[in-house]
């Protein structure tokens, strides 16, 4: 997804929001949708995407690994997300190379 957020090192970044891609792959218990196709018995995509919007819109961090940390740790609230891997990319912000961070974490 692309997000608008003010974040980053260098001089005049936070200024003014600039773009940012977001790539999620989440390791989630899928055992109980699998037989009850209910959308309560899995994690709500539509949420999780709320809420990464939330945080890169809301927060302002200097570090890409920071704001990725960030987002981990609210996809971690909820329990049924046991992995997951983030791809941060920072479109635009060199000339001819996009900056990308790729954390990976699993939930305790």
């Amino acid at each position: 997804m692309r997000v608008f957020g003010r974040h980053g090192a260098n001089p005049g970044e936070r200024e003014r929001p600039q773009p940012f891609d977001v790539d999620l792959v989440l390791g989630v218990d899928v055992k109980r949708a699998r037989r009850t196709d209910a959308l309560e018995d899995t994690v709500d995509y539509a949420a999780i995407a709320a809420r990464v919007r939330s945080i890169v819109e809301g927060t302002s961090f200097a570090l890409l690994e920071r704001l990725g940390q960030e987002i981990l740790d609210a996809l971690f609230e909820d329990r049924r997300i046991e992995s997951a891997e983030i791809a941060l990319a920072k479109p635009g912000l060199l000339s001819g190379a996009t900056p990308v961070v790729r954390l990976r974490a699993r939930n305790r």
